[in-house]
């Protein structure tokens, strides 16, 4: 059985169970929302079984599936005789709070749709008692903001020390336009450039000869201290502002030397800070393919 981080999460309607998924969501778990539970021992076998490229879960399972104690328990009793390791994140808050969540949203309560709002709280609150006591852990959200509430959801199930921010990275050429979706642009069309090079012209940013040319100079070390430097002060502040996906964009003349370069080295340093990364050579095969009719 290979290693998987499995989650399941339930608790009070209105507690903030799909803010919660989504938090999930945006750590690199594969989330499924609603999942009754009588398909959950075989949804968990087929995450966990050999081949499967899953490793991080997270499913919502409460009393919108129907049936709720009866299936749950049979199928958390199914799993554990598999030897699957599991969590139960169970999300609570005051009646207060529920309520004034339910008024704002003005949305019914699923145990009385046509009924009390206070009266389906009350009655759900009974009804969770016995899977709250199986619970690993319990979350009171009543005095959470949103940006408290996911920064709760990192620190629980953050893997290896990870941030839960994904850091998407891009190259690109100045000529082929900016990236409209990119939170941050940084210009690095001061650094010597390799095209003027004619053992380089045609090489892109992520050979090693270019990449000892572009770095070789003192401003390009000096550029690098100085990026890494204020990436790493804003990335903080990102994610207590309860965000979790910041795309910083890297552009030279053509998207094929210098941008490359620069974009790899800090995608490598935000690796090392333990981000998760996603890097994107946008224009790269472009304007190698543009050298080469030349």
């Amino acid at each position: 059985m290979k290693d998987v981080q499995f989650v399941i999460i339930t608790g009070l309607s209105g507690a903030g169970k799909t803010q919660a998924l989504r938090a999930l969501e945006d750590q690199g778990f594969f989330c499924v929302d609603n999942l009754p539970p009588a398909l959950l021992s075989k949804f968990a076998e087929l995450c966990t079984k050999q081949g499967s490229t899953l490793d991080r879960i997270a499913l919502v399972s409460d009393i919108r599936g129907g049936n709720f104690f009866d299936d749950l328990f049979a199928a958390l009793t199914e799993i554990e005789r598999e030897g699957i390791a599991y969590q139960i994140l169970f999300l609570e808050a005051d009646d207060d709070t529920l309520l004034r969540r339910y008024k704002e949203t003005r949305r019914s309560h699923p145990l009385t749709p046509e009924g009390s709002v206070i009266d389906g709280i009350k009655a759900e609150r009974e009804k969770l008692q016995e899977v709250r006591g199986r619970a690993h852990i319990i979350l009171d959200t009543s005095d959470m903001s949103v940006a408290h509430f996911r920064e709760q959801m990192r620190r629980m199930f953050n893997r290896g020390g990870e941030h839960g921010m994904l850091v998407s990275i891009v190259s690109f050429g100045y000529k082929y336009g900016l990236p409209l979706d990119a939170d941050l642009v940084f210009d690095v069309r001061f650094l010597p450039n390799p095209f003027y090079v004619e053992s380089l012209k045609a090489l892109g940013g992520d050979s090693q000869e270019v990449v000892e040319y572009v770095l070789k100079w003192r401003l390009s070390q000096r550029f690098l201290r100085m990026l890494y430097q204020m990436i790493r002060f804003l990335l903080p502040q990102y994610i207590n502002e309860g965000k979790s996906q910041v795309r910083i964009a890297i552009g030279c003349t053509g998207g094929q030397h210098r941008s490359v370069v620069i974009a790899e080295q800090l995608a490598q340093k935000m690796k090392d800070e333990k981000y998760r990364v996603m890097l994107e050579h946008r224009d790269i095969a472009k304007s190698l393919s543009e050298v080469e009719k030349r």
